[in-house]
């Protein structure tokens, strides 16, 4: 059968496994954007005729290729650095991809339980970035391996400032379920199809503009061993490491940058350290480190800065399992992987004002963060330059430092601004406007990256507005869907 006509349950939920494999490979270090919307028309491909609960079927078996082949990081994380066994790694990896399959599962299955078969190219990719929204905040999120995210170097990217990662996931979307009704011979969705990827051509390049000169930053990687980073020699390696980096720039940089929690070693016992470095440098150069704090009872995971920087800023999406573990009570000290090599960590505020360092407001993102699209947002509305430190080392030497690259790069297109970005063993890099790395450092080096960054004033759309009204005509397309459904029905 073709997509063009009807195919049985079980080889829709055989295409739906390779759609997922197939989004997987659209995004990076694969970067085969195309096949973004041929994923979504080999789930799409004969949906209609399914049962509610066939549809919820499909739409798991999508999410398991999906996270199954795009996730399997996951397992590196629990196995070689959570201290599990392979066998019960293999399993929490399983669970963990079967769950978050969910979030396709259930909204496929609500899908077919209220729209028809009229319009249904509006209402599926509707649903689909529908699925995305509920997948981002709920359970604290997982925003990770969106359909749009793998849009960023395709002629579709010019979306990016006007909508966000949910406007591209949504474009990607209609293309797919329009590519399956021009197969069905409906030669009238050629029309859509070619205006949603050729108005780009008329969209601005440039949403933002210079507010001064650019900034000369080092970044620097430190390459320390995961295994060892808590224990007391890995403290003093830090140290020596990212001391030696630090004194072997120039006397000419406005920016130094260190990554999260660089010191494994909280602040009070880091201070002494980091103004040992700071007064070694030039007045006017302003040295940012991520560090882990302690107030009262609460620790947090930061941003501090020295020299010519003021403010602080606290990580306010924390990683579950990885910055503190859900159902303590019932999950501490079963297995290795649930024992967390340093305190359970306390939220910061959604209401933190930028960073400012050298003469310029920095909107911050600590690891994780990044990926969350209307977080970044909101920091980019105040700031001049964007930056995030990062920790991938439990990444080791999968795809996910590649993947949460290409997330940063987005967001730097999203809000037209500079990102610069520190990690531990990688990849560090400086990203531009338009989302290109203009600078990246080899991974699993210590090593620094010198270059520029540019000060950005002026808001992009999407920095205005956030999600929010791709969410809402995602929902409209989708209610579109029930209520011709509806009407036939009656």
């Amino acid at each position: 059968m073709t997509l063009a006509g009807r195919i049985s349950p079980a080889l829709g939920c055989f295409l739906a496994l390779t759609a997922g494999g197939l989004t997987t490979l659209s995004a990076a270090p694969f970067a085969l954007w195309w096949l973004g919307p041929v994923a979504v028309a080999l789930v799409y491909s004969g949906i209609h005729v399914l049962t509610p609960a066939q549809a919820g079927l499909r739409g798991w078996c999508y999410g398991v290729g999906l996270f199954g082949s795009g996730a399997s990081w996951v397992f590196v994380a629990i196995h070689d650095y959570g201290y599990t066994g392979a066998p019960l790694a293999l399993f929490l990896t399983g669970l963990f991809v079967a769950s978050l399959a969910l979030f396709f599962a259930v909204p496929f299955w609500l899908y077919r339980r209220v729209t028809g078969p009229r319009l249904a190219f509006l209402s599926f990719a509707g649903i689909w970035v529908l699925s995305e929204w509920l997948r981002t905040w709920l359970f604290t999120g997982f925003p990770w391996l969106l359909l749009g995210t793998s849009q960023v170097d395709s002629p579709l990217a010019a979306w990016a400032p006007v909508g966000g990662v949910y406007l591209l996931s949504l474009i990607t979307a209609l293309t797919g379920t329009l590519g399956v009704e021009l197969l069905r011979r409906r030669w009238w969705a050629a029309a859509p199809i070619a205006v949603l990827w050729l108005a780009p051509m008329a969209l601005p390049t440039q949403w933002t503009f210079p507010a001064g000169e650019p900034l000369r930053v080092a970044l620097l990687q430190g390459n320390l061993d995961q295994a060892i980073k808590w224990t007391p020699e890995g403290q003093r390696e830090a140290a020596s490491i990212y001391t030696a980096l630090t004194l072997a720039q120039s006397n000419d940089l406005d920016l130094v940058v260190w990554p999260e929690a660089a010191l494994p070693m909280l602040e009070e016992e880091a201070r002494p350290i980091l103004e040992r470095v700071q007064s070694n440098l030039v007045p006017d150069t302003a040295l940012l480190t991520g560090i882990l704090q302690r107030d009262g009872g609460d620790y947090y995971n930061g941003v501090i800065g020295l020299g010519n920087a003021e403010g602080k800023y606290r990580k306010a999406r924390l990683v579950p399992f990885g910055e503190y573990l859900p159902l303590e009570s019932l999950l501490a000290g079963t297995i290795a992987f649930f024992d967390l090599p340093m305190p359970t960590m306390t939220p910061g505020t959604d209401d933190q004002e930028p960073l400012r360092a050298a003469g310029t407001t920095i909107g911050n993102a600590i690891c994780y963060e990044i990926i969350y699209a209307d977080r970044v947002a909101e920091q980019a509305r105040d700031a001049e330059l964007l930056l995030t430190v990062s920790n991938d080392t439990w990444f080791g030497r999968s795809i996910g430092p590649l993947q949460h690259l290409q997330m940063a790069r987005l967001r730097a297109l999203e809000n037209g601004r500079y990102l610069i970005r520190a990690t531990s063993n990688g990849v560090t890099a400086i990203v531009d406007t338009q989302g290109r790395v203009t600078a990246r450092a080899p991974q699993f080096l210590a090593t620094s990256l010198r270059g520029e960054a540019l000060p950005m004033v002026g808001n992009t759309p999407f920095t205005r507005t956030g999600s929010w009204p791709t969410w809402v005509l995602a929902a409209l397309l989708v209610l579109l869907g029930w209520k011709l459904n509806t009407r036939r029905s009656g």
